[in-house]
């Protein structure tokens, strides 16, 4: 007779990593479009949140006569889109489950998250993100001493510089480490924290623990993730609209695929 012990099954709280592949990304793609046209009012509504949060910032730094700051700021929204996601993410379990939706459900689920883990994890991203406009800042008085932002006779007059390039490859380089760095942490934890109850911990190593194991389709999805993001926020941020229902219901759904 054979005894089982607790190391022959995996733990409840360690779920099995899927291989992944980029079929995958089409398929969760193609299942966040769905879910936008089957629910747009919830996708129009989070993602509206952060269209009207981009234009106060443009107004709010125009009218200081500082509108570079625009750019670290738009730079560094790829690093909050996860928290952005995290209604849509609630939206696409309940289309799986045949769930009603309502509003008030779906923001009831979210604000009961403030006393789970999921507060912890805003913690870690937030971090991160003012860790970036502070990188940002001594970039900035790296490569132009003394010059301030607001001294400059046009928003973008630096850019042509050699400063200028040298500065953004500078920082498209640092930034990027820090956007793959949390995209490694979030990119499974936070679905994984509104449906299973696990502790911050272990779904950040999950996370982890997916990337490492499908280091190309993750690296192609984070890469996808950050283009559509920019693109979208050139048109006054309005393209946001769609690609942050879109993406958002296509992360829940690879999500889904990258565990067991």
């Amino acid at each position: 007779m054979t005894t089982t012990t607790m190391t022959d099954a995996p733990s409840p709280a360690e779920p099995v990593v899927r291989k992944l592949s980029i079929a995958d990304i089409d398929a969760a793609l193609a299942a966040g479009g769905r879910d936008f046209r089957r629910a747009p009012f919830y996708g129009l509504f989070f993602s509206s949140v952060y269209v009207l949060a981009g234009i106060a910032l443009w107004v709010v730094f125009t009218l200081k006569g500082q509108v570079w700051w625009i750019i670290p700021f738009a730079g560094g929204f790829p690093l909050v889109a996860p928290f952005a996601a995290v209604g849509l993410y609630e939206v696409s379990r309940r289309l799986e489950k045949g769930e009603p939706l309502r509003f008030g459900s779906i923001l009831g689920v979210i604000w009961k998250q403030r006393q789970g883990q999921l507060p912890f994890m805003i913690v870690v991203i937030f971090f991160v993100f003012m860790a970036w406009i502070l990188l940002a800042y001594g970039l900035f008085a790296a490569f132009f001493g003394t010059m301030t932002m607001g001294n400059l006779s046009e928003p973008l007059d630096f850019i042509a510089s050699l400063r200028g390039i040298a500065m953004f490859a500078v920082g498209s380089m640092l930034g990027g480490l820090l956007a793959g760095l949390l995209f490694a942490l979030t990119v499974i934890s936070m679905p994984m924290l509104l449906e299973r109850d696990v502790d911050f911990v272990t779904a950040m190593r999950t996370s982890v623990a997916v990337c490492l194991a499908n280091p190309r389709v993750m690296a192609s999805w984070a890469g996808l993730i950050a283009s559509f993001l920019m693109v979208a926020m050139v048109p006054a941020f309005l393209g946001l609209f769609i690609a942050l229902p879109v993406l958002g219901h296509a992360s829940w759904h690879l999500y889904r695929r990258a565990l067991d």
